[in-house]
C-alpha cells in the first residue's frame, strides 16, 4: 500500500463576504425608528468626528415624500456626497500613499468588527446622554417634570396587615413573614408547604410543621385583597366568594346574597365542569333553572384571577410606545408617503477634524511629519472614514425603506385609501423584491419591525403580508379578508348556540370562499378565538 504524502496545492476560490460597511447597513435597516435614535447616539459618543448639523438637511427634500395617485410611483434619485468630501477624499488618498508602512503601527483595519458591535446595549449605558425629544422640539417649551409617585408595593401590604393581628409571639409573627415572602406578585402562594418548613428551618432556625404553616396561612388568606395567599385559581376564587358572602348589605346586594352560596357550590365541587363550560350539566346536578345557573355564574365571572394586579407600581409596568416610520396621508384622493423626520437625522463631519486633515496637508511640504504625527494623522482618517460611513449607511437606510414602503404602498392602494381590510391584496416578500429590485431578507428586515401611521391607526407593515387563497370563482383574496369574515361571523353568533368549525366552513363556501375545515380551524387558533364550546353563554 503505497502512502500518498502531503502536497501544496494552488487552488483558486470565488467567495463572497460581507464588509463591515454592508453589514453595518443591514443592523440599521433592522432597528426600529425608537432604535435608531438610540443608534444615532452611540455612534456620535464613540466617533468625535461625527456629530449633529444641518449640513445633510437638503437630504431629505425631493427623497422623504412620495405621491402616489392611481398606482403610480415616483421615486427619489440618490444623492451626491455632503459638503467637502472631495477634499477629504483627496487628502485621504495622499495620506494613505505617505504612510502605508505605518499600518502596522496603528491599524485601522475593520475587517474583524463583529456584528453585535454595531448594537450596543443602551440599557447598559448612561440614558441620560440619549435624546429624549423629536427635532422639533422648541426651546421655548416649558420644562416640565414628572413627579414620581411612592406606594406601597403589594408585600408591604401584606405586612402592614400582619402588625394588625394578634399572634403569640415573634415566632409566629417570622413565621407568618415567611408565608407572606412566598406569595408571587400575582397574589398566590407557590411555595409548597413542606418546602417552607425546611426553609425556615435552615434559614430562620424555626422549627414548625405543615399544621402550624397552614394555621398561620389561613389567617393570611383573610387579608386584603381578597383570594391573595390562594394556593391555585380554585382556591383563589372560593376565598373571593366567602368574603364577598360576609360583607354587608350595603355593599352586596341581596340577589347576589342568594346567587353566592350557589357559586362557591359550582367553584368547590364542580370547578372542571365550570372550566371547560357544561352548563346543561351543571344544571342538572345541582338542580337549577337557566337564570339561577346564569346569576352564579355572573358573580364568579366577577372575580379576580390575580388578586394582587392591583398592586403592580407603575414603575413595574413596561410603558412601550409605538413610534411610526412612515406617514401616509390622504390628499384629495392622492395618497402622500412621508418618512418620519426621526429616520432623517442632521448628521455631518465634525469641522474640527476636517482642518486637522487640510492642515497637515498644506504643510506636509515643508517637513517630515513625526511618528506621533502620522499615528494622530492615521487616526483622523480612520474617525472620519468611519463617519462617512455611518453617514452613507443612514443614507442607504432612508432610501430603501422609501423604496419599499413606495411598493407596499402602490400594491395595497385601494386598501389606504378606504380602510377596509377587505381590500388588502395577498402580497408576499417575493412581490415587493420584485417591485423594488431588491433582496428578498431586505425587504423583510424592513417590513419586520417597521410601523406606519394611517387615516386608520397605526399599522405594522407585517400586516400587510398575507397568503391568497382562490375563490369559487377563481379570484385569489388575502387570507386577511377570510380571517376577518371569520371575525365577523363569531361576533354576530348566537352565544347560546356558537357555530363550529364545520358550520363557519360551510357558511364561508356559501360566500363563494373555497376552504376546508382544518384551514378554519387554524385560522381561529391564529385569531386567538376558542372553540365553539368555549364560547358558550347563558
Amino acid at each position: 500500500m503505497a502512502l500518498i504524502g502531503n502536497r501544496q496545492m494552488l487552488s483558486q476560490k470565488l467567495q463572497q463576504k460581507l464588509s463591515p460597511q454592508q453589514i453595518q447597513l443591514m443592523k440599521l435597516l433592522q432597528i426600529p425608528t425608537a432604535t435608531l435614535e438610540q443608534r444615532i447616539q452611540e455612534e456620535l459618543e464613540i466617533n468625535p468626528a461625527l456629530e449633529e448639523g444641518d449640513d445633510t438637511a437638503d437630504l431629505m427634500e425631493g427623497m422623504t415624500s412620495l405621491d402616489i395617485a392611481d398606482g403610480e410611483t415616483d421615486f427619489f434619485e440618490k444623492d451626491g456626497t455632503e459638503d467637502g468630501g472631495n477634499a477629504i477624499d483627496e487628502v485621504d488618498r495622499e495620506t494613505a500613499d505617505d504612510y502605508a508602512d505605518e499600518e502596522e503601527a496603528v491599524s485601522i483595519r475593520e475587517d474583524d468588527v463583529e456584528l453585535d458591535d454595531y448594537l450596543v446595549d443602551f440599557i447598559e449605558d448612561d440614558p441620560s446622554t440619549y435624546k429624549t425629544r423629536g427635532d422639533d422640539h422648541s426651546s421655548d417649551e416649558e420644562s416640565k417634570t414628572i413627579p414620581l409617585a411612592f406606594e406601597n408595593t403589594f408585600h408591604e401590604y401584606l405586612e402592614q396587615q400582619l402588625g394588625l393581628i394578634r399572634l403569640k409571639d415573634e415566632r409566629e409573627h417570622n413565621i407568618a413573614l415567611q408565608i407572606i415572602g412566598s406569595i408571587d406578585d400575582d397574589g398566590y402562594l407557590r411555595r409548597e408547604i413542606s418546602a417552607m418548613v425546611d426553609d425556615l428551618l435552615f434559614s430562620q432556625n424555626i422549627t414548625t410543621d405543615e399544621k402550624e404553616i397552614e394555621r398561620l396561612l389561613a389567617k393570611v388568606q383573610q387579608f386584603d385583597p381578597p383570594g391573595c395567599g390562594a394556593r391555585d385559581l380554585r382556591e383563589c376564587l372560593l376565598l373571593q366568594l366567602r368574603h364577598k358572602l360576609k360583607q354587608s348589605d350595603d355593599v352586596v346586594t341581596y340577589e347576589e346574597k342568594l346567587a353566592i352560596p350557589v357559586a362557591i357550590r359550582i367553584i368547590d365541587q364542580y370547578f372542571d365542569e365550570f372550566t371547560k363550560k357544561h352548563y346543561p350539566k351543571l344544571a342538572r346536578q345541582l338542580n337549577l333553572d337557566d337564570e339561577d345557573l346564569k346569576a352564579a355564574v355572573d358573580e364568579i365571572l366577577k372575580l379576580n384571577p390575580k388578586p394582587a394586579s392591583g398592586f403592580i407600581s407603575r414603575s413595574d409596568r413596561a410603558t412601550n410606545y409605538v413610534l411610526p416610520d412612515f406617514l401616509v396621508a390622504n390628499r384629495d384622493g392622492e395618497l402622500e408617503l412621508t418618512l418620519n423626520a426621526r429616520n432623517a437625522p442632521e448628521l455631518r463631519i465634525n469641522d474640527q477634524y476636517r482642518d486637522m486633515l487640510k492642515s497637515f496637508h498644506a504643510g506636509r511640504s515643508s517637513r517630515r511629519p513625526s511618528r506621533k504625527e502620522k499615528e494622530a494623522i492615521l487616526f483622523i482618517k480612520q474617525k472620519i472614514d468611519s463617519a462617512k460611513w455611518f453617514i452613507d449607511a443612514i443614507k442607504q437606510r432612508q432610501q430603501t425603506m422609501m423604496l419599499t414602503m413606495g411598493a407596499i404602498l402602490d400594491h395595497q392602494h385601494e386598501y389606504f385609501l378606504s380602510g377596509d381590510q377587505k381590500k388588502i391584496r395577498p402580497m408576499i416578500l417575493k412581490d415587493v423584491a420584485d417591485a423594488t429590485g431588491l433582496d428578498i431578507s431586505t425587504v423583510s428586515r424592513v417590513a419586520n419591525s417597521k410601523y406606519v401611521q394611517t387615516e386608520f391607526g397605526t399599522k405594522r407593515l407585517k400586516e400587510f403580508f398575507s397568503e391568497s387563497l382562490q375563490t369559487q370563482d377563481g379570484e385569489e383574496v388575502s387570507t386577511l379578508e377570510v380571517k376577518k369574515i371569520l371575525t365577523d361571523m363569531i361576533k354576530e353568533e348566537n352565544k347560546r348556540r356558537p357555530l363550529s368549525d364545520e358550520k363557519l366552513k360551510t357558511i364561508l363556501l356559501k360566500k363563494g370562499y373555497n376552504i376546508a375545515r382544518r384551514t378554519v380551524a387554524k385560522y381561529r387558533e391564529q385569531l386567538n378565538i376558542p372553540v365553539a364550546r368555549l364560547r358558550k353563554e347563558l
